[in-house]
C-alpha cells in the first residue's frame, strides 16, 4: 500500500522527475506533443514544483522507494481548486486517485464548501473517474488554439464539513 504524505523540498526534484516521466506519454496522444511538451515545461518545472510545496499544496504517494502519485491543489479566485491528480500507470486501479483526492480534501479548510477540478476535454479516462468521484461540469472553456481537444472543462464537487474518507497525511 502506498503512503500519502504532504510533500516536503527534498521532494521537488522527484515530483519533476514523476512529470517529466509520465505527463508526455500520458498526454501526447491526447492533446498532441507539443502542448503535452508544454504542460511539462509550464506545470511541472522546478520552479513550479517548488512554489507549490513550499505551500504545503502537494501530496505525494511513495510504493517500492519511488513515487506512486503526486496531487496538488490551489486556488483560483474564491475557489479551491485540484490542479495535479496523477498516478503512476502501474499504480491506476487499485484506489490512489481516491486517496490522493481525500488527502488533498483533507488539507481544506472546515468551512469549505466547494472543490474544483479542471482537465483537458480530450482526457475522457479523467473526466470518468472526476464523475466516479461527484464531480459535475460546471463550464467547458474553449482553448484559443481552437482545438476542441485542448478545451478545459471544468468540474466541481459540493463539500460537507468534514465529510468523506479523509487520509491522515504526516
Amino acid at each position: 500500500m502506498s503512503e500519502l504524505r504532504v510533500a516536503t523540498p527534498g521532494d521537488v526534484a522527484a515530483v519533476c522527475e514523476f512529470g517529466e516521466a509520465h505527463i508526455r506519454p500520458h498526454y501526447a496522444p491526447l492533446i498532441g506533443a507539443a502542448a503535452a511538451d508544454e504542460q511539462v515545461r509550464r506545470w511541472w518545472s522546478e520552479t513550479a514544483i517548488d512554489a507549490a510545496v513550499t505551500g504545503g499544496l502537494v501530496v505525494v504517494a511513495e510504493a517500492g522507494g519511488g513515487l506512486a502519485g503526486v496531487g496538488q491543489r490551489g486556488r483560483r479566485g474564491g475557489d479551491h481548486v485540484v490542479y495535479k491528480l496523477y498516478v503512476h500507470p502501474r499504480q491506476r486501479g487499485h484506489g490512489l486517485g481516491p486517496r490522493l483526492l481525500g488527502a488533498l480534501v483533507g488539507q481544506l479548510p472546515d468551512n469549505a464548501d466547494r472543490l474544483c477540478i479542471e482537465h483537458f476535454a480530450a482526457n475522457e479516462r479523467a473526466g470518468a473517474f472526476y464523475e466516479r468521484e461527484g464531480f459535475t461540469v460546471d463550464r467547458v472553456e474553449a482553448s484559443p488554439t481552437g482545438d476542441p481537444a485542448l478545451g478545459i472543462v471544468w468540474r466541481s464537487r459540493r463539500l460537507t464539513p468534514r465529510s468523506g474518507a479523509r487520509d491522515r497525511l504526516r
